[in-house]
């Protein structure tokens, strides 16, 4: 039973997509610690940390791609999910860091000690045990979108609207958290980590370790966001997005349905987070800005809302341009990231991968139709002529 489900909840390029990740988290480790330095198949750390945090955009962008792309919520404050998740991990980190820090108190860590915090927080408590961690990366950005989506979902909040308090819900956490006795580090966060799980951050085989869980968490999102779309709730969200008021006329509790993809989604985002700050090895309030959340928007319109590949894609293609454009022009990228939004907002409406996918449907069905076409000139061809001078 469990296996036809499973098998329901993929369709070909889904399982594909899964399967490369996988791949992908096998092979990358590999080159970086298998294969020596000297050889050309070597990938150097650097990159793997580097790939490692497309992967995460990557589960960023899918995550918003299920609620925007199959049920019509534009999120404009899905970067806050993503750096509660940072900030969940990056509370554990700090806490492992005990009397290696530079002032060594074995307990407050080291921004606590310089802004003369007497005792440990009481929402610190906890965050020196993993499964703690991890729990609450999943808890604290669920908890924010369920209580999001309660008032904004069952006050009928739509459109634009709704898109404009995601984005003031981020920017009040990205002033508050930049609040020194917020207890998060202020404007400088959390950074200087040393261990997770008992292994050193730096080290080759946790950076390896660390790409290759992302790679699973990803492949596990487009699982999760696959099933929800593919089932019959998913076919309500579809009929949400494109006719909200029918499907509520129909008796539906349109309400509940957004509800409970909005907390996925912000969880898979949460989790996102979670797997990125110990690869580039900083939190910041920054992370909440505005912008953040904007681009991951930009992310999914190129890759293909409503695809989960292209967000994937989308996510991938345009962080690996910006490295590139900014080590070359800095200037100008900001500049670049509009004109792309712009070009695909024109051409390419539905995305690279919505555009290739009705293209290819497109020539499908002509060949079908010629087909057709053939089948009953031949058919017409083959009529017995005895039978035809009877009619």
């Amino acid at each position: 039973m469990i296996t036809a489900y499973v098998l329901r909840s993929l369709d070909r390029r889904i399982s594909i997509a899964i399967a490369i990740l996988f791949g992908i988290a096998l092979l990358v480790p590999v080159l970086n610690l298998v294969i020596p330095a000297g050889s050309p198949f070597h990938l150097p750390t650097y990159l793997v940390s580097l790939f490692g945090k497309y992967l995460c955009y990557a589960l960023l962008a899918l995550s918003l791609d299920l609620v925007w792309g199959f049920c019509g919520i534009l999120s404009l404050g899905h970067g806050a999910f993503f750096a509660l998740g940072g900030y969940a991990m990056g509370m554990y980190l700090m806490r492992q860091i005990g009397p290696r820090g530079v002032y060594g108190d074995p307990i407050l860590p080291d921004f606590m000690v310089f802004l003369n915090y007497q005792e440990l927080p009481w929402f610190w408590h906890g965050f020196d045990m993993f499964w703690f961690a991890m729990l609450m990366v999943l808890l604290v950005p669920g908890a924010l979108a369920f209580a999001f989506g309660w008032f904004a979902f069952r006050s009928r909040v739509n459109g634009v609207y709704l898109s404009i308090i995601t984005q003031a819900m981020t920017y009040a956490l990205l002033l508050a958290f930049f609040r020194n006795d917020m207890g998060f580090g202020g404007n400088n966060g959390l950074t200087d980590f040393k261990d997770i799980l008992g292994f050193s951050v730096q080290a080759d085989g946790t950076r390896a370790a660390l790409f290759a869980a992302s790679a699973i968490f990803l492949a596990i999102g487009l699982f999760i966001a696959s099933a929800i779309v593919r089932s019959k709730s998913g076919k309500v969200l579809v009929g949400v997005r494109d006719a909200e008021s029918r499907v509520r006329f129909l008796g539906y509790r349109v309400e509940n349905y957004k509800l409970f993809t909005f907390v996925v989604s912000a969880m898979m985002a949460g989790v996102a987070g979670a797997l990125y700050v110990p690869q580039v090895g900083i939190i910041n309030p920054g992370e909440f800005a505005p912008a953040n959340s904007i681009e991951v928007v930009i992310w999914t319109a190129v890759g293909g809302r409503a695809t989960l590949i292209g967000p994937i894609i989308g996510a991938i293609l345009v962080n690996g341009g910006k490295t590139i454009f900014t080590g070359l022009f800095p200037a100008f990228w900001l500049f670049a990231l509009g004109g792309l939004f712009v070009a695909v907002t024109l051409f390419l409406p539905k995305g690279i991968v919505g555009t290739i996918s009705d293209r290819l449907s497109k020539k499908g069905n002509d060949a079908a139709a010629r087909n057709e076409r053939s089948e009953e000139a031949e058919a017409g061809m083959d009529v017995n002529p005895s039978e035809e001078g009877a009619r």
